[in-house]
């Protein structure tokens, strides 16, 4: 008799788990499930809360309490007051811990992989042996990991030239998630103009984070200082990260050099050219001059 009442209650507990699982997967009607959005920056503890009005008069002894993600993973289960790990997926091993007196689950050093949708359940335990729904949430969880600060390093060697172009990168590496867009600020003569970059953007395998990097290739700018900065705007309402600005200024004797090293050889040539023209025009003359000669001589035989 005792062995047939430890099946029958394996039985109860089996079907009570199954019918659990069933409810997790379909629509519950009466019970409210609007997707609640939750940010938590990698490697911090998030907190996802199945609270709800009058749940501190509930005896978590007569209750199921299942979190889980995707439908399919478990996540933690508080089965009668008792926590089960029986089930749990294997990602969610020694990560997770509850407060049962907020209700609320705590998934430690949250990764990019743990990004997704999550449900809490709530099951109580009626006197005929049954279980009902009596609450659920869902949640949206989105993973940040901060961008470092934006650097611009030069790809040209030596001075710059007047005549000359610049060329820059912009980087920015360990965020998460992809950035919206970059943008190089140049100031000249107190104006600021701005142009989107384009973006070559990479994605760590193992930790998932991205990397960014941006080019700029225009005609060295020359007259008052210049200011170059770059914008990196991010996703999930997060603002954007600058840059420390790039100083370019061209003193007017590099100016004047520049003239010079641009128009000296130009000069030499236009002179070179009229040397001999000239010359060609004189050796012509005494040419003619001499036939003239010639020609008169001839005449006077």
């Amino acid at each position: 008799m005792e062995l047939l009442e430890q099946v029958q209650r394996k039985a109860i507990s089996v079907m009570e788990v199954c019918i659990f699982f069933l409810c997790a997967m379909i629509f519950l009607p009466g019970i409210a499930a609007s997707v609640h959005p939750v940010k938590a920056f990698l490697h911090h503890t998030v907190h996802l809360s199945c609270y709800f009005p009058n749940s501190q008069k509930i005896d978590v002894k007569n209750v199921i309490i299942f979190w889980q993600k995707d439908i399919h993973k478990v996540v933690h289960e508080v089965y009668y007051g008792q926590e089960k790990h029986e089930n749990l997926s294997p990602e969610y091993i020694n990560r997770t811990k509850v407060d049962m007196g907020k209700l609320t689950l705590q998934l430690l050093n949250a990764g990019v992989e743990d990004e997704g949708h999550y449900q809490c359940i709530i099951m109580q335990k009626k006197p005929e042996q049954s279980t009902e729904v009596i609450h659920q949430s869902e949640y949206s969880l989105h993973i940040i990991a901060n961008y470092s600060k934006p650097e611009i390093a030069e790809l040209h060697s030596g001075e710059l030239k007047p005549n000359g172009y610049l060329n820059l990168t912009c980087s920015s590496s360990g965020g998460y998630p992809e950035p919206e867009e970059m943008t190089w600020l140049i100031s000249h003569e107190n104006i600021t103009h701005s142009s989107t970059a384009h973006m070559d953007v990479s994605q760590d395998a193992v930790t998932k984070l991205y990397n960014v990097t941006g080019k700029l290739n225009i005609p060295v700018p020359t007259g008052s200082p210049t200011n170059i900065s770059c914008l990196l705007h991010l996703r999930e309402q997060l603002g954007s990260l600058v840059s420390v600005p790039l100083g370019i200024e061209i003193q007017e004797k590099e100016m004047e050099q520049a003239k010079i090293n641009f128009f000296g050889p130009l000069i030499a040539v236009v002179v070179l050219i009229m040397s001999a023209l000239l010359l060609g025009f004189v050796i012509l003359k005494k040419k003619r001059n001499i036939l003239s000669t010639n020609q008169s001589i001839s005449l006077a035989v």
